[in-house]
């Protein structure tokens, strides 16, 4: 990764070498000009005041965090601590899943206010993994992986289209040149709707692109009022899969495709296996997962709200066909523990200046630790972020 310079647009500037963290922890922290295409660093955290006033980060992390590990810290394991109540639900039944789940959407919203800006610095505008490419960049690499779900979905232009769970709008917008459809997005946190506005105006596509907050488990929109639908990584924070999966068919024109990229467990998850219990629940707790489903959850869940499931595949191991991959997902968030290091000494000095608010070295400490759990996973095979289902809604 590269050294960066910072410059404290606080009183104090500072020049500091930093190691990129990923989608799932690795960023770069760099100096930013006035255009704020990408959040400066005094916003690491909350957004600079915009998603969580500067001093109520902290509070914010602690109620995530107790509702992931339920309080009570009790048992350490290799990247997690898990409550007592936790720790015991893991070791009795091999269950894989957090707090109450009617309280999932708050603390999902939550979480994308405690990390946005930690994504946009270092992953970019594009919060999900794709398959890497022969000869081609991460940022290559990636556009193509969203130009494959655009064509499953059956964009064309002219045709109005949903991205479910659309974060700050970096598929939209890429989705939205690669197939000349009006993209429509939905998602939970308001912090991104302005960020993802902004980027739409800056890219000259604000009137092809719209956005709007809300829930996806109740979306703001008529029945059969979207030409194709497409999720990209986002659906994993559903309490309930088949909720959302409901309510994609509900807004589907009849005839309307519906292809999504899903986290999953694979066929080679043992749930009885300890290790592989503790992986997925540290995967969980760093991606503000209410649980994690199998790959045969999301097809069912799919086939039972009416859609006819065309097509499924773990991308991980079948990619996109036309072009060669070359090494897995998980690589491009393997770093050294000397780097990871390095930058939790940097926040740590950011937050002891009052750059960076109170309660930013606990996030950044999560997201590092979630690296290890996502590359296990993968490693490991027994997760992927990348399961394609395309699915069609009937004619009748």
């Amino acid at each position: 990764m590269t050294i960066s310079e910072f410059v404290s647009e606080n009183a104090v500037p500072l020049t500091i070498a930093a190691a990129g963290v990923s989608l799932a922890g690795v960023y770069a922290l760099r100096s930013r000009d006035g255009m704020r295409s990408v959040p400066r660093a005094t916003d690491l955290g909350g957004g600079g005041g915009k998603a969580i006033k500067e001093g109520e980060v902290e509070g914010h992390w602690n109620a995530y965090d107790n509702y992931f590990t339920q309080g009570k810290p009790a048992i350490t394991l290799p990247y997690l601590t898990l409550s007592c109540k936790q720790a015991s639900k893991v070791q009795a039944d091999g269950a894989v899943q957090s707090g109450d789940k009617t309280k999932a959407p708050t603390f999902v919203n939550t979480f994308y206010n405690l990390v946005t800006d930690i994504y946009e610095w270092g992953w970019g505008q594009s919060f999900h993994f794709s398959p890497p490419v022969k000869a081609k960049s991460h940022k290559a690499a990636e556009e193509m992986h969203e130009h494959y779900i655009s064509d499953c979905a059956g964009l064309k232009k002219g045709m109005k289209a949903l991205d479910i769970g659309c974060g700050v709008g970096g598929p939209m917008r890429v989705i939205a040149r690669h197939s000349g459809a009006n993209v429509t997005g939905i998602t939970i946190n308001d912090y991104q709707v302005q960020r993802c506005r902004s980027h739409n105006k800056r890219a000259g596509l604000d009137k092809q692109c719209e956005v709007v907050q809300g829930n996806f488990l109740e979306m703001p929109f008529e029945d059969n009022s979207f030409d194709g639908c497409y999720a990209v990584e986002a659906t994993c924070h559903a309490p309930a899969i088949k909720e959302v999966y409901k309510e994609a068919y509900r807004v589907l024109k009849p005839g309307g495709y519906f292809a999504t990229y899903e986290w999953v467990t694979t066929p080679m998850f043992d749930k009885n296996n300890k290790r592989h219990v503790e992986i997925i629940e540290g995967i969980n707790h760093g991606n503000a997962l209410p649980d994690m489903r199998t790959y045969t959850d999301v097809e069912e869940a799919a086939k039972e709200v009416g859609f006819k499931v065309l097509r499924t595949a773990d991308l991980a191991l079948k990619p996109h066909p036309g072009y060669t991959t070359h090494g897995n997902w998980y690589d491009r968030i393997k770093i050294g523990k000397a780097e990871y290091n390095r930058n939790d000494v940097v926040v740590r000095i950011l937050q002891f200046l009052g750059v960076a608010p109170k309660g930013t070295k606990e996030v950044h400490r999560m997201l590092v630790d979630v690296t290890y759990d996502l590359s296990a996973g993968g490693e490991t095979g027994i997760f992927t972020p990348m399961h394609l289902v395309v699915c069609q809604k009937p004619l009748k």
